[in-house]
């Protein structure tokens, strides 16, 4: 799987200038959606889901991407290249075509960890100084501008995130850094499980 996405990566960066020319519409259903899914509903928890994701949020990434900012491993594996090739009105298409899709609703992972999901989601964790992850995200995870729509995303996608900002290997988002800086690995999952089935 993998060397099949490498070589369409390769082949797709080598014609970079044509890439560069197409509409929004038809990169998001002829490229990104080799990884991503047709209208941005990935099967795989490696890509994202980017169906009914803020626009605004998607316009971060990919500027983040294009300047080697988001350094995660997928990120400089997959997105860094892909990103090279985009121009700004290129990135705004690609994030309004995403925002305008219907989102997936995601199976609960773990319907065991629902309430502890959802006592972290609302309330936070005060003796660990974790705020609620509904304040920045909504109350229903449908995020807000740069704030990411969680619910309906891949949880082990979710769960790899609040890893990759807890070691620092995503460093993006100075906010999640320090909200996920004292959360046990059961927590993350559960507020992960919670945010996903939202």
């Amino acid at each position: 799987m993998k060397r099949i996405i490498a070589l369409a990566i390769g082949g797709l960066l080598a014609t970079g200038a044509a890439l560069a020319q197409q509409d929004p519409k038809s990169l998001a259903a002829g490229v990104c959606s080799a990884c991503h899914g047709p209208e941005g509903r990935s099967v795989s928890s490696v890509f994202p889901r980017l169906a009914g994701q803020q626009s605004a949020y998607i316009v971060l990434q990919l500027d983040a991407f294009r300047s080697h900012m988001r350094g995660d491993p997928n990120a400089q594996a997959y997105m860094w290249g892909m990103a090279s090739q985009l121009s700004d009105d290129s990135i705004k298409g690609i994030a309004d075509y995403y925002a305008a899709q219907a989102p997936v609703q995601e199976k609960v992972a773990d319907p065991s960890l629902l309430a502890e999901g959802e006592k972290i989601y609302t309330q936070g964790i005060p003796a660990q100084g974790v705020p609620a992850c509904a304040t920045c995200h909504g109350p229903k995870a449908q995020g807000a501008e740069a704030f990411p729509r969680l619910a309906g995303q891949h949880t082990d996608y979710l769960i790899a995130q609040l890893h990759g900002f807890q070691s620092g290997l995503r460093s993006n988002a100075p906010i999640m850094l320090a909200v996920v800086r004292t959360l046990s690995p059961e927590q993350m999952k559960a507020a992960a499980v919670y945010a996903a089935s939202r």
